[in-house]
């Protein structure tokens, strides 16, 4: 995924622009059925339920509940801890009636310890209510409707030299790339002190010989480094053993264009066989076809080295867990949020069960533009990549913010000062 520093996994939707396999419960959304639908300016993407209003049935995320949950809620609070966490809170969630960032935060701190304190399900629920708002979206439809696709976070063969059998790369932030300070959005590139012009094209880049010297890996084929590019960061698997992690650094202002949209309205791939596999099947019988599908394709991506330590790390800059983050448009959606997604999730054998569980809200992407539009991380590696591919079907979601009056008793823990050095005083 792409268009934030940090963002990561390979996001089907946004690598193919098609979905691969409907649901069996429910039906399989309408073609009719408009994900992209975006808000009046000014409107709200969540809508408070009343005091009369029936909440969601928590009874399969109570269920569901695990070390996973856990896990992504103390990444949840260490965002909300880092000072980043409130200076970003207002450009990201412009919509103050929501929440504030000493709710949002002490929304975790608060139902985590519901969390520990409650051992069956009718306490936690009943101590959850009291003290919780609940906020439904209004999704596409207004009606609550979702479409939740996945993503996963891939590894790849790469060397650091251009070796025979790698010979495609990435590349380093060019230092004449112009963003903006705040939303890491791309402005264009800057050729004098006083202008800033639009980035040439994906083919004019690669041809020119322009990003000469900026190389940062090499991949076996074409096809690789572009899904990288996609995917927004990745684990290199480097000759020897070695590990490198790249990821995210900024990329040009060209426009998005999917290379499976492309692929399909060429007639390559028909809509209903297209996937990852299908077009990596189609690039080894065909490379110079795909090549000229992936030049379509004009935001071109820039990489940096990062610590592996928090990998896969989505665009709050924590680490992702497997299905309990979720990816969501950050200018309607509240970052980091606690969420309940109800939904139903692919299998390996690509049949669909109930997904009814506890989410938090911290990654963003490229194709996730919409409140109708989600994406659930599936994982790391070829597995989770079977998950990702098999994931298209719509559900709704709901957010849950602590009442005003709970904020100030479960504030986040105070940092502890440091100790002075051995042998001085203050």
């Amino acid at each position: 995924m792409q268009g934030c520093k940090h963002i990561i996994g390979i996001s089907i939707l946004a690598l193919a622009n098609f979905a691969f396999q409907g649901c069996e419960t429910p039906p399989e959304p309408t073609p009719t059925a408009d994900f992209a639908h975006q808000l009046a300016p000014g409107e709200c993407a969540l809508r408070k339920l009343g005091p009369d209003e029936a909440w969601p049935d928590l009874t399969g995320a109570w269920k569901s509940r695990d070390a996973y949950l856990q896990e992504a809620l103390a990444q949840d609070q260490t965002w909300y801890e880092s000072p980043s966490s409130r200076s970003r809170f207002p450009q990201m969630f412009p919509f103050p009636d929501v929440c504030t960032w000493d709710q949002a935060s002490s929304s975790i701190i608060a139902f985590r310890q519901i969390l520990n304190d409650n051992a069956d399900q009718a306490a936690f629920t009943s101590a959850f209510k009291q003290m919780f708002d609940c906020w439904q979206t209004k999704g596409w439809n207004g009606k609550g409707g979702v479409l939740f696709t996945g993503y996963f976070s891939p590894e790849f063969k790469a060397s650091l030299t251009k070796v025979p059998g790698f010979e495609f790369p990435v590349y380093k932030r060019p230092k004449d790339l112009e963003t903006d300070p705040v939303t890491g959005k791309a402005i264009g590139r800057r050729v004098s002190e006083s202008e800033v012009v639009p980035w040439p094209s994906r083919a004019e880049i690669n041809s020119s010989g322009m990003l000469k010297g900026l190389e940062l890996a090499w991949f076996p084929t074409a096809l690789d480094a572009y899904i990288v590019q996609i995917n927004g960061s990745a684990k290199l698997l480097l000759p020897g053993g070695k590990v490198m992690f790249i990821g995210y650094a900024g990329a040009t202002d060209g426009e998005y264009v999917g290379l499976g949209a492309s692929l399909v309205k060429e007639g390559m791939i028909p809509a209903n066989q297209l996937n990852l596999t299908a077009i990596r099947r189609l690039y080894e019988k065909d490379p110079a076809t795909v090549e000229k599908m992936i030049d379509l394709n004009n935001r071109f991506v820039f990489f940096q080295n990062y610590d592996g330590k928090t990998w896969p790390a989505g665009s709050l800059g924590v680490k992702v867990t497997d299905k309990v983050t979720v990816a969501t448009d950050k200018s309607v959606y509240p970052p980091g949020g606690l969420m309940f997604v109800d939904t139903q999730a692919s299998t390996y054998s690509g049949s669909k069960q109930p997904f009814q569980r506890f989410m938090l809200d911290q990654d963003t992407g490229g194709a996730i533009r919409a409140p109708g539009r989600a994406d659930i991380f599936m994982g790391i590696g070829p597995s989770a990549e079977i998950l990702a591919g098999g994931q298209y079907c719509e559900g709704t979601l709901y957010y849950f913010f602590l009442k005003p009056e709970y904020v100030s008793q479960y504030p986040l823990p105070a940092k502890k000062a440091k100790a002075p050095a051995a042998g001085k005083t203050g």
